[in-house]
């Protein structure tokens, strides 16, 4: 096995926790990866793996590795989409990652206007919170993520294109009527939202404490403030045909409506077939340069 085919079979051991669930993954042999872990951990020199019952367990050195696996496997990949995609950028990949609010409402059609233009263009999409995409990008995992502002964690990165978003509070008109702040339940999102992340410090800059229930998606959330379970703080443009019908109506709560763009975030280096479709939503509806940043020109392959 090549040295890139050991890494992937060890991370696919740190996520499934087994070798059988591993050479499931990967398609090969269990004794294959077995062979490859064993080979890794003899080219690092100490144990990256022991036993835990019946499954795997990373040791801490093992966990210390993994991290490294994950980003040299990204940059790998990464390494490999330029190189395939910069001579003719309409035929290269782009690895997209997006929150799940962008992923529902952003993206579906203006993937389709993409798709349509550039057919031959290979397109993955990863969807999560906020926590898990900011750290595919950090992994070099994904080539391009759409979600709110980079955390500062967050190294070598660039802000290719931005477009207003506006959190709003929003609840069924008979929750509207009795809304309390500190009174009425909140629903949040999942852990690593960086929608509940806004709303709970939001609620502490207010000196708020209110019941609260997690629902884990923004889909969930919306759905239960229209059954009236509580209020939600939420995307507006999320919620616009909610709001146009009449389900849910916006709540008055002081240091709202916040005010979160949409960021669109590369590595400075990044594929020319990710400057196609960065180029593309600019040229769409919402999304701009942001100032200082240099528009790159990206010829299509012929």
């Amino acid at each position: 096995m090549t040295t890139t085919a050991r890494l992937r079979a060890f991370v696919a051991v740190a996520d499934t926790g087994s070798v059988r669930a591993a050479a499931a993954r990967l398609v090969l042999t269990e004794s294959a990866v077995s062979a490859a872990i064993g080979a890794l951990s003899n080219d690092v020199g100490v144990p990256l793996v022991e036993r835990n019952g019946r499954g795997l367990r990373l040791t801490p050195s093992g966990e210390t590795f993994a991290g490294y696996a994950r980003a040299i496997l990204g940059l790998h990949d990464e390494a490999l989409s330029a190189a395939r995609g910069d001579p003719d950028p309409a035929r290269g990949r782009i690895r997209l990652a997006a929150v799940t609010t962008a992923a529902d409402h952003l993206l579906p059609a203006a993937l389709a206007g993409f798709r349509a233009e550039y057919p031959d263009v290979l397109l993955r999409l990863d969807v999560g919170t906020s926590e898990h995409v900011w750290a595919l990008l950090d992994r070099h995992e994904t080539d391009l993520v759409i979600a709110g502002r980079p955390p500062q964690r967050t190294a070598d990165v660039v802000i290719r294109a931005v477009r207003r978003n506006d959190l709003v509070p929003v609840a069924a008109p008979s929750v509207a009527a009795a809304f309390e702040p500190g009174v009425t339940t909140w629903l949040m999102r999942e852990t690593g939202s960086g929608t509940r992340s806004t709303c709970e410090a939001l609620l502490g800059g207010l000196e708020l404490d209110p019941p609260r229930l997690t629902l884990g998606s923004n889909g969930a959330v919306v759905a239960g403030a229209v059954a009236g379970l509580g209020v939600t703080l939420v995307s507006r443009e999320a919620v616009a045909h909610r709001l146009a019908a009449g389900d849910l109506v916006t709540v008055r709560l002081p240091g709202t409506p916040l005010r979160r763009p949409w960021h669109a975030v590369t590595h400075r280096r990044a594929p020319a077939t990710v400057e196609l479709l960065v180029t593309h939503l600019i040229a769409g509806r919402g999304w701009r340069r942001p100032r200082g940043s240099p528009a790159r020109s990206t010829r299509r392959g012929s």
